[in-house]
C-alpha cells in the first residue's frame, strides 16, 4: 500500500534541496516515507545495491529513487543512518565536503543495543572524523522510527525534532526541511550538545514523543 498523500501537502518548489539518503534500515526507510509523504524528492542507496530497494521504492512512489551511494553523496542535503559499526565501510571513498550531512546514527546497533565506549567524545564528534569537511548536523537520531515514518502533524500540533550543528547555514537548511516535512525543530545549540541531551543512549531528550501545539 503506498504511503498515504494529503492533497494540501504542496509539491516541493523547484529550487528545494536535493535529498540523499545513506542507509535503509529503519531510520533511512522512516527517512523516506517522511519525504514521500511530501512529495519530496530523494534518492536513497544502501550496502546491497539499488535492486534491493525496489520494494521500498515501488511502495513509496515516483519521488523516491534507488541509487549508489555516489548518487546520494552527491546531494545537497545527505542524511546518513546505518549501523554504528557499519559506518566507516558506508562512508569510504565519499567526497562530502561542503555538503550538509545529517547524521543520524547512535552508538548502538542490535542485537544487543549496548553502548559503545567512544572514549568520552559525543557520537557526531565520531561521525564528523568520518566526512571530513561535511558541514554536519545531527537530527533524525532521538526518536523510534515508527514516530518518524507518520504524519508529523498529530494530537492537535507538531511533533517535536531537536537538531544540532556547528555550521549555522547547514542547520538553517535542515530547520527548513523538518519543517517541511511538518515537525517543530528545536534548535539545541552547538553539535555536542545533541550527544549530552538527545543522544541514544542516555540523553535526557531521548525517545520522548514531545507534541509542540499553538
Amino acid at each position: 500500500m503506498n504511503t498515504p498523500v494529503s492533497p494540501s501537502h504542496p509539491a516541493p518548489a523547484d529550487n528545494a534541496p536535493r535529498i540523499g539518503i545513506i542507509g535503509a534500515g529503519q531510520i533511512g526507510s522512516a527517512f523516506a516515507r517522511a519525504l514521500a509523504r511530501r512529495h519530496i524528492p530523494a534518492v536513497i542507496a544502501n550496502s546491497q545495491g539499488p535492486a534491493s530497494l525496489l520494494p521500498l521504492t515501488s511502495e513509496l512512489g515516483p519521488s523516491l529513487r534507488a541509487g549508489s551511494r555516489e548518487e546520494a553523496a552527491k546531494a545537497d542535503i545527505i542524511l546518513v543512518a546505518v549501523n554504528w559499526s557499519k559506518l566507516p565501510d558506508a562512508l569510504a571513498g565519499l567526497d562530502l565536503r561542503g555538503r550538509i550531512v545529517i547524521d543520524a546514527n547512535n552508538p548502538i546497533e542490535p542485537p544487543t543495543f549496548q553502548p559503545l565506549d567512544l572514549k568520552g567524545r559525543t557520537s557526531s564528534e565520531v561521525f564528523s572524523d568520518l566526512v571530513p569537511g561535511a558541514r554536519v548536523v545531527k537530527a533524525f537520531n532521538h526518536l523510534p522510527a515508527h514516530l518518524l515514518a507518520e504524519e508529523a502533524q498529530t494530537e492537535g500540533g507538531r511533533r517535536v525534532l531537536f537538531f544540532s550543528g556547528d555550521d549555522a547555514q547547514a542547520k538553517q537548511a535542515v530547520a527548513q526541511l523538518i519543517d517541511s516535512l511538518g515537525f517543530f525543530g528545536v534548535d539545541l545549540g552547538k553539535l555536542v550538545a545533541d550527544g549530552r541531551l538527545a543522544g541514544i543512549p542516555g540523553g535526557p531528550l531521548v525517545l520522548h514523543d514531545l507534541i509542540k501545539r499553538g
